[in-house]
């Protein structure tokens, strides 16, 4: 059983970006997606400060994000990676499955790589994802490097948004067209 304070708070500045851009994609009405919590159940508690110290997640979760974009919808999960190589075991497989049949039905799935040295932030598609997990699970490299991803797909730097995602998932809609 994993606990949740031996992750830490991985990710949570990444986490915290995307939300305050889906905050102002859903305040100008481009998008309205969520953050789906993940279950957990509380084991210690330090009830001064009215904090959970110790728990463990009640079920594996899906993606970190769901919702829609100007009618289509979309799930994604945001990562972030300190070097130029990105581990295949940081994805587990019932995400990838999620996002297999999300993409059957109809929607849009992807990753949101923020990589920290770089300071550059990268909009991965389910099928490249999709890629590198079969890879892996064929006896290939267990990760990819960052100079085998498409640089038209580097999210730009833009004032106001943080995150702006949605130009490039324009341009992975276009390139699925």
């Amino acid at each position: 059983m994993a606990t949740w304070n031996s992750r830490g708070l991985r990710g949570s500045t990444l986490e915290e970006l995307v939300n305050r851009t889906n905050e102002k994609y859903a305040e100008s009405g481009l998008a309205l997606i969520q953050k789906i919590p993940t279950p957990i159940t509380p084991i210690k508690m330090d009830k001064e400060h009215r904090q959970i110290t110790l728990a463990y997640f009640e079920q594996k979760s899906t993606v970190d994000y769901i919702g829609v974009v100007q009618g289509i919808p979309v799930c994604f999960d945001a990562k972030e990676c300190a070097v130029d190589t990105f581990s295949i075991q940081n994805i587990h497989e019932h995400q990838v499955k999620f996002m297999e049949m999300f993409e059957k039905q109809g929607g849009i799935a992807f990753f949101l790589i923020y990589y920290t040295a770089k300071d550059i932030m990268y909009y991965l598609p389910y099928e490249m994802l999709r890629f590198f997990w079969d890879r892996a699970k064929e006896g290939g490299r267990k990760s990819f490097r960052y100079e085998e991803l498409n640089p038209e797909y580097q999210i730009p730097k833009k004032n106001g948004v943080l995150v702006p995602y949605l130009e490039v998932l324009k341009k992975d809609l276009e390139d699925r067209a």
